[in-house]
């Protein structure tokens, strides 16, 4: 289970393959200068709600992966993460079958 920190102060925890096909969209997103909406299930014993970031160039973020060495990437699964982030719902959390993970704050 790797993290991503959000603003020096929000640490959001995620699957190490699932934080790995976010990393790239969201790299490849601030490196255009692009702000988004990035938002992921909260566990049900955090009120299984759902959370939601605003991402910015502007904003420090870190991501620190569990695993030493990087997972492979789906270029598919990349595919539907841009797409979604590129929307006017903002990139949503999922897995490779597009249903929504869950991200510990």
């Amino acid at each position: 289970m790797g993290y991503l920190v959000y603003d020096s102060s929000t640490v959001i925890n995620f699957d190490d393959r699932v934080l790995a096909h976010l990393e790239v969209v969201i790299v490849s997103k601030l490196r255009r200068k692009e702000s988004f909406a990035l938002s992921w299930r909260e566990p049900s014993d955090n009120g299984d709600g759902r959370t939601t970031i605003w991402v910015d160039p502007s904003i420090p973020l870190r991501f620190r992966f569990n695993g030493s060495r990087p997972p492979t990437l789906d270029r598919e699964w990349i595919e539907k993460l841009a797409a979604a982030a590129a929307s006017s719902t903002g990139l949503i959390a999922i897995d490779e079958d597009g249903q929504q993970v869950i991200g510990s704050t």
